[in-house]
């Protein structure tokens, strides 16, 4: 067990601190996100550098001793830009290790604040494995991105918010990566109002700590995958690990497909831009992983920072999961008129066809048969079998 000092002194000493550095986030009511609970929304990623990571990472910073030593931190992109602002605002000089599979976007944002960046092939443990052969060539000063006291203790403060904010609280969820997160905001509101659960979500694909907590001990992945790299972790906290265990109620894992949902339902409802780590909360609200009914629930939106390319992959991965836009392929044959009377089924039923492509039959197909494949909007996947099923009672063959 590692030597834990955390107090709840340090977490009020962090939000003094950062009261004139930090912005004090909006908390959110959920635009009818779900009928279940009463919904909010902690919008970290309203934050400066569109995450919350700057709280940790000023409050290290400024804990450390005044020497002009190099601060030198390793990150997907969110803890490189909140490390970078607070050394630049306490004077330092910042050297950043990301992984070279970091978006360019956050890529491009810690350079602007003025960090010297360095990319490593690989992903986030890669890159902290070459931060800490710099550090110890150059006697450089490691600032952790989640496994430090006050790095967790400057994360806390989003808990001090909360309780104000929303008192009624009895449920917060955290989104997971390395645990820093979760670990303030579990201590703190621990210690204040120890009856409100704690929940912590992980990306199905890199689900590190939600082993470590089931199992009570270090766990490294051989691998990670998902499109949420604030939290695709391979190697959870040790320090992380022992919070949870000890403050956190539960953890829970969330698809890609169910992030990918949550981000597309938080633009068009709450108009919220959140990056996949910061949907993470609120995709398991949306597909009801844990039970919240009747319970007044926060969702922490941890981070906006999603490169616009993503972006564009993940609102058409989210229209598709949720039936918002369908394919149809059906096999039929080649004669005039057959478009139309399709088109006339679909358009009955209130959907909306965008595309049409016509194949010819292959080699097993009917020699005057033909494929038409059809892409649609529509409201739903209950709008989409009634399509389906209407195409089948006028006699044409769906191919699944």
């Amino acid at each position: 067990m590692s030597n834990n000092k955390l107090t709840l002194d340090q977490v009020y000493k962090a939000s003094h601190l950062l009261k004139n550095v930090a912005r004090y986030t909006d908390m959110i009511e959920s635009n009818g996100l779900t009928e279940d609970c009463r919904f909010r929304l902690k919008a970290e990623n309203l934050q400066l550098t569109g995450s919350f990571k700057l709280r940790g990472a000023f409050f290290k910073i400024a804990s450390l001793p005044g020497d002009e030593r190099e601060i030198v931190a390793c990150s997907a992109g969110n803890h490189s830009q909140g490390v970078s602002l607070a050394a630049g605002k306490l004077k330092r000089k910042a050297v950043i290790f990301m992984p070279s599979i970091a978006p360019l976007s956050k890529v491009e944002a810690t350079r602007k604040l003025g960090a010297e960046v360095h990319l490593v092939d690989g992903v986030y443990d890669d890159a902290y494995l070459a931060a800490e052969a710099y550090c110890k060539e150059h006697n450089s000063i490691f600032v952790h991105p989640f496994d430090d006291e006050e790095v967790i203790a400057g994360q806390g403060t989003i808990a001090l918010e909360i309780l104000e904010q929303f008192p009624e609280v009895d449920t917060v969820l955290v989104p997971v990566g390395g645990g820093g997160l979760v670990s303030g905001v579990a201590f703190t509101i621990k210690q204040l109002k120890p009856e409100c659960k704690v929940y912590g979500v992980q990306a199905e694909g890199a689900p590190g700590m939600c082993k470590a907590f089931a199992e009570k001990r270090s766990v490294t992945l051989e691998r990670v995958s998902t499109f949420a790299d604030g939290i695709a972790v391979k190697t959870p906290g040790t320090l992380t690990r022992e919070l949870c265990c000890k403050y956190v109620d539960g953890m829970v894992t969330v698809s890609d497909d169910e992030i990918a949902t949550a981000i597309l339902t938080l633009m068009e409802k709450q108009k919220l831009v959140a990056e996949g780590a910061g949907a993470a909360g609120v995709a398991a609200v949306l597909a009801k992983k844990l039970p919240l009914a009747g319970r007044n629930v926060c969702a922490v939106v941890s981070g906006g920072n999603i490169d616009v390319n993503i972006l564009s992959r993940v609102i058409s991965r989210g229209l598709l999961s949720t039936g918002r836009v369908a394919e149809l392929k059906i096999a039929m044959l080649d004669k005039p008129g057959q478009l139309r009377d399709v088109s006339a089924i679909i358009a009955d039923c209130g959907a909306n066809v965008i595309q049409v492509r016509h194949d010819p039959g292959g080699e097993h197909a009917d020699i005057i048969g033909c494929f038409l494949q059809i892409k649609m909007e529509t409201r739903n996947k209950e709008q989409l079998l009634q399509i389906r099923q209407a195409l089948k009672h006028a006699g044409y063959q769906l191919l699944d």
